[in-house]
């Protein structure tokens, strides 16, 4: 008889229904009455609180007096939580709410649930609660829960992805290297088949080669091998049988086997780390564990084929430092009630006054957080669902009871903040816990995202539906911006809805789809703020070339054409007034630049000071005195070194104004010091201006001193050393003490030529500093540029390399000047 399970509309009518049906087919038994007993038990009290799914006897407790606190709470799941509009949201974030944040960990078979409740629990040491609100305390406890779930579980072995191996090989009398490894390759494929492998050739004794290695046990056909001693069998047959066992004698076994990239590539950067050339099936070489890992990430990955059981799963909820800890619980009992009613789950808080475990074992984190344990099957047979959709609606639901408990957090979307995607835990490996923990990527492509989160890069999302996402957010932002009164709340606002506009521009121009337009409706008011640091930009430059100029007038009319783009109808009039003062000031600044040029050349041709009437202006005297004093490349070189410290004690400024986030802190002032590092070592080469300035200023003073006690003592080494190399006769010759070698450094420092000078050998010494320190300083500025590159930035943040085209004009100028004076002595 077929049973039609849909006929019985209540849950606990349909399990009932099919255990009955299971048992007159006749596979029932005693074990199958037991389990229904059981079964029917639970259901009937599901029944009773009208055919909820949830648990039905206290997990973990097995009838003993509970601890928690009361009765179970109600299985029946609440409706979905209405969203917040993305206005509403947008703006308290821009108050300060923080983020929900609600992060799938991993998931796990049932066999890892003891290990991942000794991990949540710290080994027991923290109280753990359950979905009835429970409270289990010590191992014994925790242990049963295995057992309670285990009903739950499908229990299916997780597949062997990677078999390592070993290979005896009686071969000897190679006429060199390659020869052995071609010779090993042909045995490897003899016995593999079309399966990928690596390998490293371990000894070589007795005339027989020992060769360890991995292999992928899946071959193209779908024939998975076990890894075992049958699989040796296995293969040592089909060896046995192909035209190289004639050649060659081999002894095929394994060693052990494993599951996904994770394995896969820790075992082959363990390889890696032995002396011995390690090679992959196709002979190439596999020099190091960035090299092994792309190998598995990206060409062995696909033909895994792995399978892992996913019978629970480790979730993690988190909140800012300093938010209140007892609230933040509560709000992490509601959202598992709320989300996971009717599933087994367990959950643990962590927060750095109550972890056991210490800072630099990956405890006592600074942020309070829960780790919760969920099993994915629920007593009824519903599975959870694990979408993007899903993730997204657990982040408004903890936002919603985080607000019930007084926390103000808000769900966020990382396309309204134009952020990064996150990286996975498969993409990166721990490298340190010190602070904030940091990793390194797998590969190329995951360290590029590693770097683009962590650097905090801005981005969007390519796709049309995210862009028309964006364009909403933009919509919002532009609303938060015009609707709040707080000056901070109106700056965040415009500054996010630039980094939309800036990153949707940016992803149109890189495509060739269909652009995506929208009525922003009447937000140049938004708009002007990139238009006026454009005009900004312009004030704060003293003094353009032709080519800066250019560059700069573009920069304008970049903006303006922004701005323009999104005027509507009634704003058109303000647009037009300031787009018209903001020409005038660029035909200013084009006068300005004449003006330059014309007096350039008039000092050029009549070797004279400045026409006497150009407007007076106190720095350009500051600035042709220290010229005067040090001469122009040396203080082109200083001014680059102080606007890179300026920039650096800006950007903190701000930081502290709460203008930028203070996770830039630590940045900025690793910056700065280098900055700071970088002058001092200048003014010690010979920067004369750097002396001067740091006259007045005193953190530069401190590190001139620290650069110059370094180069005395470095110095005064390399004279030990070389003391200790010269020849008797040349050591008596040396200064008595340590002294007279401290003044000889002065003289070659500091103190003029006694000697007499003509004019010719003086301009040909000013020459040779000149160009000596725009080197240097060229040098410098292109170290910056690949560091920056490499980390992500742009040149826009860097205000040394903006000013690469201005040095070498300089350069050129002053070479110019040098070879006119030349021509007009030989006159």
């Amino acid at each position: 008889m077929e049973i039609f399970f849909g006929a019985f509309t209540s849950e606990w009518e349909q399990r009932r229904a099919a255990l009955l049906h299971e048992m007159s087919s006749g596979g029932g038994g005693a074990s199958a009455e037991e389990e229904m007993r059981k079964r029917l038990k639970q259901l009937a009290q599901l029944g009773a609180a009208g055919g909820g799914g949830g648990s039905g006897g206290a997990s973990g407790g097995g009838g003993s007096a509970s601890k928690g606190r009361g009765a179970p709470r109600a299985q029946a799941r609440p409706a979905t939580t209405v969203a917040r509009p993305m206005e509403a949201r947008l703006a308290a974030v821009a108050k300060g709410s923080q983020p929900a944040v609600v992060k799938m960990a991993s998931y796990g078979g049932g066999a890892r649930v003891g290990a991942m409740l000794n991990y949540v629990s710290r080994g027991g040491e923290l109280k753990v609660e359950n979905e009835n609100g429970r409270i289990l305390e010590g191992r014994e406890e925790l242990a049963r829960v295995r057992g309670d779930w285990d009903h739950l579980f499908q229990n299916r072995a997780e597949s062997r992805d990677i078999g390592s191996f070993s290979v005896d090989i009686a071969a000897s009398g190679f006429a060199s290297d390659e020869a052995l490894h071609d010779q090993v390759r042909s045995t490897l494929t003899s016995g593999f088949g079309d399966r990928r492998y690596a390998y490293a050739i371990e000894k070589i004794e007795g005339g027989s080669v020992t060769v360890q290695g991995l292999v992928v046990l899946r071959s193209g056909q779908g024939e998975r091998l076990t890894g075992d001693a049958k699989a040796a069998d296995i293969i040592q047959g089909r060896y046995d049988a192909s035209a190289a066992a004639g050649e060659v004698a081999a002894k095929f076994s394994f060693h052990g086997y494993g599951n996904g990239v994770e394995f896969g590539a820790s075992r082959l950067r363990g390889l890696v780390d032995r002396p011995e050339d390690v090679r992959d099936d196709r002979g190439q070489s596999i020099a190091n564990e960035k090299v092994a890992g792309d190998l598995v990430q990206k060409e062995w990955r696909g033909e895994l084929h792995s399978r892992k059981s996913r019978d629970v799963m480790h979730v993690i909820m988190s909140a800012r430092a300093g938010t209140d800890v007892a609230a933040f619980e509560g709000a992490v009992r509601d959202f598992l009630a709320h989300q996971f009613a009717g599933h087994r789950y367990v959950f643990a808080m962590h927060d750095q006054a109550s972890d056991p475990k210490e800072a630099e074992e990956g405890g006592k984190r600074p942020h309070v957080h829960a780790h919760a344990i969920v099993a994915m099957k629920s007593d009824s047979g519903d599975r959870i669902e694990t979408t993007p959709a899903v993730f997204r609606e657990w982040r408004s639901v903890m936002a919603e009871k985080a607000r019930e408990h007084g926390i103000e957090m808000e769900m966020t979307d990382r396309r309204e903040f134009a952020a990064p995607p996150a990286f996975t835990r498969t993409q990166v490996r721990l490298v340190s816990r010190e602070g904030r923990t940091e990793y390194v990527g797998t590969s190329e492509a995951a360290q590029a995202r590693y770097d683009a989160k962590r650097g905090g890069r801005r981005m969007v999302a390519k796709s049309d539906r995210s862009q028309q996402y964006i364009i909403k957010a933009q919509e919002s932002w532009q609303k938060v911006a015009l609707a709040g009164g707080d000056r901070q709340v109106v700056t965040y606002a415009a500054q996010h809805r630039e980094y939309l506009e800036s990153g949707l521009s940016t992803a149109q121009a890189e495509t060739s789809g269909t652009v995506i337009r929208a009525d922003f409706g009447s937000n140049f008011r938004i708009n002007l703020v990139t238009l006026q640091e454009m005009v900004l930009e312009g004030q704060e430059l003293r003094e353009m070339s032709r080519a800066e100029f250019e560059t700069y007038e573009k920069k304008v009319e970049t903006a303006l054409f922004k701005l323009e783009r999104s005027v509507s109808a009634d704003d058109r009039a303000d647009f037009d007034e300031i787009a018209g003062l903001a020409r005038d000031f660029v035909n200013q600044k084009r006068e300005l630049v004449d003006l330059y040029e014309q007096r350039k050349e008039a000092l050029a041709e009549q070797g004279s000071e400045a026409p006497r009437s150009e407007p007076y202006d106190p720095a350009n005297d500051e600035r042709d005195a220290a010229v005067a004093k040090h001469g122009e490349a040396v203080v082109e070189a200083g001014n680059e070194a102080m606007i890179e410290i300026e920039h650096y004690r800006e950007g903190l400024d701000r930081i502290e104004a709460g203008e930028f986030s203070a996770g830039r802190k630590d940045g900025m002032e690793a910056g700065l010091q280098q900055a700071m590092e970088r002058a001092a070592q200048l003014a010690v080469e010979g920067n004369s201006y750097l002396r001067d300035v740091a006259e007045q200023d005193q953190d530069l003073r401190q590190a001139i001193e620290r650069a110059e006690r370094q180069a005395e003592a470095q110095d005064l080494q390399d004279d030990e050393r070389a003391d200790d190399d010269r020849p008797i006769e040349e050591k008596d010759k040396a200064p008595a003490n340590v002294n007279a070698v401290a003044d000889q450094r002065r003289e070659v420092r500091g103190e003029p030529d006694r000697q007499p000078i003509d004019n010719e050998t003086r301009e040909a010494h000013e020459l040779a500093s000149t160009v000596d320190a725009t080197n240097r300083l060229q040098d410098r500025l292109n170290r910056d540029k690949e560091a920056a590159q490499r980390s992500g930035e742009t040149t826009r943040t860097d205000p040394a390399q903006q000013h690469i085209p201005r040095l070498e004009e300089l350069e050129r100028e002053q070479m110019e000047q040098r070879e006119r004076d030349r021509d007009d002595r030989d006159r």
